[in-house]
């Protein structure tokens, strides 16, 4: 049997997983939370788009396409978050049972630990893709689908139209 004293410094090493829980229990809040919002924005797209027709109805469903991306990119980094967190369990169970039996398996931690990492590592890059993504929705919602030009044609037409606002109202006798 472990004494106390041989199991104490197994519940200082068990310490680092079980704060990469934490952490990464925030992770999959702001992950989640953004799963909704998605999803809410999506369900009022398609409610949009069964009154619309038209270009409008086409960029509606360009984003609606650009939604369903980034759900299925969310969900990815959901699924590698909890994942990684399983793991870091699994180490601290791990860790203990190696501990309480007098085994030494590093091979094993190891694995488990890397394996873990390598899940959070997936789950934040699905993560940083779906914020890129974000923007290329925002793009279709504020140009058109597909459109480069699009920002460049409305600065140009804001800048005429506040050009004919500030030129002077031209007399009708003043000759030219």
């Amino acid at each position: 049997m472990t004494s106390i004293r041989e199991l104490i410094p197994v519940l200082q090493t068990a310490i680092g997983p079980v704060i990469l829980i934490s952490g990464v229990g925030l992770l999959l809040l702001s992950m989640t939370n953004r799963l909704s919002r998605v999803i809410d924005r999506a369900r009022n797209l398609l409610a949009l788009s069964d009154r619309t027709d038209g270009a409008v109805r086409e960029r509606t469903l360009a984003q609606l396409d650009i939604l369903w991306k980034q759900a299925r990119l969310i969900r990815l980094a959901i699924l590698l978050a909890a994942v990684s967190v399983l793991c870091a369990s699994l180490l601290i169970i791990l860790i203990f049972i190696l501990a309480l039996f007098k085994l030494d398996d590093a091979w094993l931690v190891s694995v488990v630990f890397v394996a873990g990492m390598v899940s959070l590592i997936g789950s934040l890059a699905a993560f940083l893709t779906d914020i890129n993504r974000s923007l290329s929705a925002f793009k279709v919602e504020l140009f058109g689908h597909g459109h480069d030009s699009g920002l460049d044609q409305r600065r140009a037409a804001a800048a005429a139209a506040s050009s004919e606002e500030e030129a002077p109202p031209s007399s009708p006798g003043a000759s030219a």
